[in-house]
């Protein structure tokens, strides 16, 4: 097999990836016996030229004969011998009950259905409800404000990401294919199959979704037992090791493996490992706003026209460093979406942002956010984060009475400008969080010149508020840096009429749920999972990190048999 890399295609034109390998090396179609597109990315450097980069394997009839010609030409063709997953066979020891999965997001879902593939019949427990009501109470949330606090666009099955863009783009290493078995498996519960090769893959709400739905009727199927508005609330143990688990408060499952896959926004489960002596710790993370533009704006600055065509609504990805050393960059950037109220607590307002699989939406919006440590969470507390953002959540929710809070960038860059001037000037060596109940107001209460300004795309109720208050001043100031640089990477990033909304608090989670090289706690059987427990961030490492811990069950144990 070989790998031919940089293969160029011009946008639009029709051409075969047979086609595509034979023309690169130069050889007859009929000298080529298969070919497999690994990777597909956009070339815009001349826009509006545009032009795929492909990767391709391909099976020729003379190998050595083809390498020979390209030898020295950089690794635009090598040998290549493709990763094979391989799921661990049982191990030694036998399970006395079946493992018990906490939390059906990425993590969970693929944990516990890779352990129906082996037959270990896994328990899983959802605090939330199934995918299909689920989608019924975050529709009736987003119409009237209502909010069920345990099944909501945080709590449900699929967790966090089913009401997201559905990016399955990772920065993680897959040295042991377990990205490509990730995606393999969504392809076949009805996700297309260009997300194998593309190279900013996405599924959408609407399908994962119904994905979502696909693989936990196929767990049931395998044997194992998925159980909803059922949340783990104590943690059962003996000598050290788990014994069971205690659900809503009143029964009790015994079992002896429960992998944690609980979620970023599990934070009454946090406190509660907190309390039963889990260890954990405070981990860094990021708080920021959503941004608006135009969506034909993004396409013309990263494509060079207005209409993508075929191409699709563009996305970016853009990062800086603020003069106090923060990292600001783009987060969960939603082509043609929607920026969506993802609270799930009474009194907090937290958004996010979500795209259909079509992207059709008239605006562009993504995560500008700013990096914070737990020198800023005022505490050396593990949940001091927690707090950090709970804080930040009920300013929002005060400024915009639940709805989300919505203001023209101009205002907000002059309002923090301002401040920061009266601070110099009054030389304050220390500034604490702005009051909600200051008589400053939003200065154009969302008037912009122009046809061409986004007007709020959102899913919920929004309101014109000055959303300068929410940030704490460091974080304001370094956003304002931030979207100045990137103002200069994209055009028009930065006019005084982009929308920002806020507060976007969830961007990963707060804590990290100790776990030794077996994937462990201290509490032996217990199995840190997934974005909750700090070990991923979105939803494909989610997912690989669920599959890991089900490799490492299957490693250590045989299948649970009845009797």
């Amino acid at each position: 097999m070989l790998r031919l890399n940089q293969v160029k295609a011009e946008a639009g034109r029709k051409i075969s990836p047979k086609m595509m390998a034979a023309g690169f090396l130069k050889i007859s179609p009929g000298d080529i016996k298969s070919v497999k597109i690994i990777r597909r990315s956009v070339d815009a450097r001349k826009k509006p030229e545009i032009f795929y980069i492909y990767t391709l394997d391909v099976e020729v009839k003379d190998q050595e004969r083809v390498l020979r010609r390209f030898r020295g030409r950089d690794g635009l063709v090598s040998p290549v011998r493709p990763v094979v997953y391989r799921f661990p066979g049982p191990g030694e020891r036998t399970l006395s009950k079946p493992p018990v999965i906490v939390g059906m997001g990425p993590a969970g879902l693929f944990c516990g259905y890779f352990l129906a593939l082996g037959g270990y019949r896994p328990i899983l427990l959802e605090r939330g409800k199934c995918v299909e009501e689920r989608q019924e109470d975050v529709e009736r949330f987003w119409k009237t404000g209502q909010l069920d606090p345990s099944s909501n666009v945080q709590f449900g099955e699929g967790g966090a990401g089913a009401f997201s863009d559905g990016k399955l783009n990772t920065l993680v290493k897959d040295r042991d294919g377990r990205n490509g078995v990730v995606l393999e498996t969504l392809v076949k519960f009805g996700a297309k199959d260009s997300i194998l090769y593309e190279a900013k893959p996405h599924i959408g709400t609407d399908v994962l979704c119904r994905i979502v739905g696909e693989m936990r009727r196929e767990i049931l199927r395998l044997g194992g037992t998925v159980r909803f508005s059922c949340q783990v609330t104590k943690l059962l143990t003996q000598d050290g090791r788990i014994s069971g688990v205690e659900v809503n408060g009143t029964e009790t499952l015994d079992c002896g493996q429960v992998v944690l896959a609980c979620g970023h926004s599990a934070r009454d489960t946090f406190e509660t490992l907190y309390r039963q002596g889990v260890p954990m710790e405070a981990k860094s993370f990021a708080v920021g706003l959503r941004v608006e533009h135009l969506q034909s704006m993004i396409n013309e600055s990263q494509y060079g026209k207005a209409d993508p065509g075929e191409l699709g609504a563009a996305s970016y990805k853009v990062t800086a460093q603020a003069s106090d050393g923060r990292s600001v960059y783009s987060f969960c950037m939603c082509p043609g979406g929607y920026v969506v109220n993802a609270s799930s607590e009474s009194g907090r307002t937290a958004v996010n942002g979500m795209s259909y699989s079509g992207r059709s939406g008239r605006n562009a919006n993504s995560a500008v956010v700013v990096s914070v440590t737990p020198e800023d969470f005022g505490s050396d507390h593990p949940l001091a984060g927690v707090e950090f953002q709970r804080r930040l959540e009920e300013k929002a929710y005060e400024l915009g009475g639940g709805k989300i809070p919505v203001q023209r960038y101009g205002d907000f860059r002059r309002q923090v400008e301002r401040e920061a001037d009266e601070s110099d000037r009054s030389n304050e060596s220390e500034r604490t969080y702005r009051s909600a109940g200051s008589d400053r107001s939003c200065e154009t209460n969302g008037s912009a010149d122009g046809a061409d300004s986004p007007q709020p795309q959102c899913a919920g109720a929004y309101v014109w508020a000055d959303v300068s208050r929410i940030l704490p001043p460091a974080c304001s100031r370094a956003f304002v840096e931030g979207m100045s640089a990137f103002g200069r990477q994209i055009r028009g990033f930065d006019r005084p009429d982009t929308l920002v909304s806020g507060v976007e608090s969830r961007t990963s989670s707060p804590v990290r749920i100790s776990r030794d090289e077996t994937l462990q706690s201290a509490v032996r059987g217990l199995y840190p999972c997934g974005e909750g427990a700090g070990y991923a961030g979105g939803i494909t490492s989610a997912a690989m990190d669920g599959l890991r811990v089900a490799e490492a069950i299957a490693a250590e144990y045989m299948p649970f048999r009845h009797g």
